[in-house]
């Protein structure tokens, strides 16, 4: 089985809907989307992500399953330095990078900052949704792989975002998400791609063939958003530090 998580397009937050760029990327996405022999698409109750599966439903004739735990990982936690609320994914190096237990499965829900927020509450939500899920496609969670117990080489889209993505993928292979959040980068309209690989009868294991792409976008000429990334060095103040 192939699954596609797509990142939603170029973002308008405060419309929680997508810009005038994010509604091209859309388009693009759909025509690539429509050669992809999509089986179902599964998407955030959220606007922009919303926005970004409708052309490609409609292309396709198809409607969508929205899913609730598909939404943008939502579990604030305690800044450090200042007290307010923030993001979970969002930390500078120099604070999360010296402690080993951020790249622990196990351990990185457990570290104090974490503690702050529901943060393990809403990752366990994301794993039992992900789960149930694959579970009614063929494949069934035990321990750290899947049981192929109806094999089928379908092909399922998840339409969300950057934060739950990489939950997700955390969850498929076993590992923290924080590397995922701070190490790597989907931007708008992307599309991840993974497959099962069934090498001993009845146990699979999904292998990523490819993060973050932007084909479409470069097939039309359109140049990628910058949205989710920070300053490529630091004396650049015109991008977000």
């Amino acid at each position: 089985m192939k699954l596609l998580i797509i990142r939603h397009g170029d973002p308008d937050y405060a419309a929680d809907s997508v810009t005038k760029k994010g509604a091209r990327e859309a388009e693009m996405l759909a025509e690539r989307l429509s050669h992809l022999n999509v089986h179902t698409f599964y998407v955030s109750p959220l606007g922009r992500a919303q926005r970004t599966a409708a052309p490609a439903l409609q292309l396709l004739h198809k409607d969508a399953v929205t899913l609730p735990w598909l939404r943008e990982f939502q579990a604030p936690v305690q800044d450090p330095d200042t007290g307010s609320p923030r993001n979970p994914w969002d930390f500078k190096p120099a604070y999360w990078m010296q402690d080993p237990r951020f790249y622990d499965s196990s351990l990185w829900t457990q570290t104090p900052i974490m503690q702050t927020g529901n943060v393990a509450t809403e990752t366990r939500r994301v794993y039992q949704g992900l789960d149930d899920i694959l579970r009614q496609h063929g494949y069934r969670r035990k321990g750290l792989y899947y049981e192929a117990t109806a094999a089928n080489t379908d092909t399922i889209a998840f339409i969300c975002h950057f934060g739950v993505e990489c939950v997700m993928l955390s969850h498929l292979m076993n590992i923290s998400p924080m590397p995922l959040w701070h190490h790597f980068c989907a931007l708008p309209s992307s599309v991840t791609t993974l497959v099962t690989e069934e090498r001993e009868k009845g146990i699979a294991v999904f292998r990523c063939l490819s993060f973050g792409d932007l084909s479409h976008l470069y097939a039309h000429g359109e140049e990628p958003s910058f949205a989710a990334r920070f300053c490529e060095v630091y004396d650049n103040f015109s991008q977000r530090h």
